[in-house]
């Protein structure tokens, strides 16, 4: 009898445990729900594949600049396994038994390897994270580990939201420059015309 009573009070215990967790996480929902927003749809045209897919495990997003901090509205919470891969346009991350998440290229802030992530810890540089901001103007790190982290340099080194702009302002800063500097040969004519003019002039006077 003593044995049934402690069997029925440890699963008791661990039902109520599990409540309270779960009460725990919506609650969590509740509060971050103004904050994350709408995430983005995936657009119909990703355009050309600049890196290829890579398969592993969502292990989650947080509220940057907080690794712990772990997001809890909708399905974000949820670890699933699925394939990253990038775009001209974004990076689709889509998962086993969840949503398909969309980064858009503009909205990206760094690409970065991290020990661990939304409470995973692993190995070092074991995680992929991706800092992003959303529409509403909350900035999160969602975390992927890649079965094969060999590919993590070339996500790390790949192009960063602000690299065409980067690119463009540089042009045009050289154009302006381009059109506010003096053309070397128009300078060197009128130096010709000068020293010409020098030289008549000395012949003249002598």
């Amino acid at each position: 009898m003593d044995r049934i009573l402690w069997v029925v009070g440890l699963a008791a215990f661990w039902v109520l445990a599990i409540l309270l967790m779960y009460i725990g996480w919506r609650g969590r929902a509740r509060r971050q729900a103004d904050r994350v927003g709408e995430l983005p749809a995936v657009p119909a045209h990703l355009g050309e594949q600049t890196l290829s897919p890579a398969t592993g495990l969502y292990v989650g997003s947080t509220l940057a600049p907080s690794w712990q901090d772990r997001i809890a509205v909708g399905d974000l919470g949820f670890r699933a396994t699925g394939e990253i891969s990038r775009f001209a346009a974004g990076i689709l991350l889509e998962r086993d038994g969840a949503s398909a998440i969309w980064i858009p290229q503009a909205a990206i802030r760094a690409v970065r390897t991290e020990r661990g992530l939304a409470g995973k810890v692993m190995s070092k540089d074991g995680v992929l994270v991706i800092r992003w901001e959303l529409p509403s103007g909350t900035e999160i790190d969602t975390g992927f580990r890649s079965d094969d982290k060999s590919v993590y340099p070339d996500w790390v080194s790949g192009p960063g939201p602000n690299d065409k702009t980067a690119l463009d302002k540089t042009a045009l800063d050289k154009t302006a420059l381009d059109k506010t500097a003096p053309d070397k040969t128009d300078s060197e004519d009128s130096a010709n015309a000068a020293n010409s003019g020098e030289v008549e002039q000395n012949g003249e006077n002598a």
